[in-house]
């Protein structure tokens, strides 16, 4: 074999550098990320009430994808085990800091801008839901999941899904038409 400068002649083609697999492979997570990280933060917001954490949420959940991208990448559905991961931390998050949480608003009183009363009806209404009819209600029509979609997140069947999104509906429902009837009263 033959080698002039940077051709080799006669033998297989050089092999590419490292770098541009690596930047190959950043390009499609990149995409990756641009392409979902904001429906992620408003489905996180949604459930914790909270946009500051669920960016927390959803940036950590988009790093441990890219630690693990050579293997997500292969997956069907690589924005589910997202999903999933920033559901979990989200979950973990608020056990850890339900405590020092309770802790802190005892220490001091806080002031902050008061929200529209449709806002404090819907998030109240949202909070008397269960934790699973929540999390039906918040993916099906924040995140614009299937129900398909959600029971196979969620590990449950479709009807399991149908009866949570149903009864939480009743119950916004219900909830929502008590706020109103109140506000009426007054």
């Amino acid at each position: 074999m033959l080698v002039t400068g940077e051709v080799r002649v006669g033998g297989p083609p050089p092999d590419p550098p490292e770098s541009s697999l690596a930047a190959t492979a950043e390009l499609v997570f990149d995409d990756f990320y641009h392409a979902h990280f904001r429906s992620l933060v408003v489905q996180l917001t949604a459930y914790t009430g909270d946009r500051g954490q669920a960016q927390d949420l959803v940036q950590e959940a988009f790093c441990r994808a890219y630690a693990n991208w050579g293997r997500l990448a292969r997956y069907d559905d690589p924005l589910a085990w997202v999903r999933r991961v920033a559901w979990n931390l989200g979950h973990n998050r608020w056990r850890r800091l339900r405590t020092a949480q309770a802790w802190l608003l005892r220490q001091r009183e806080t002031h902050v801008a008061e929200p529209s009363p449709d806002r404090v009806a819907l998030d109240t209404a949202l909070a008397k839901l269960p934790p699973k009819q929540r999390r039906a209600v918040v993916l099906h029509y924040l995140a614009d999941l299937t129900v398909a979609e959600i029971a196979a997140q969620e590990r449950v069947a479709e009807g399991t899904v149908k009866s949570w999104l149903h009864r939480g509906r009743a119950a916004l429902a219900t909830h929502l038409r008590d706020t109103t009837e109140e506000v009426r009263d007054v």
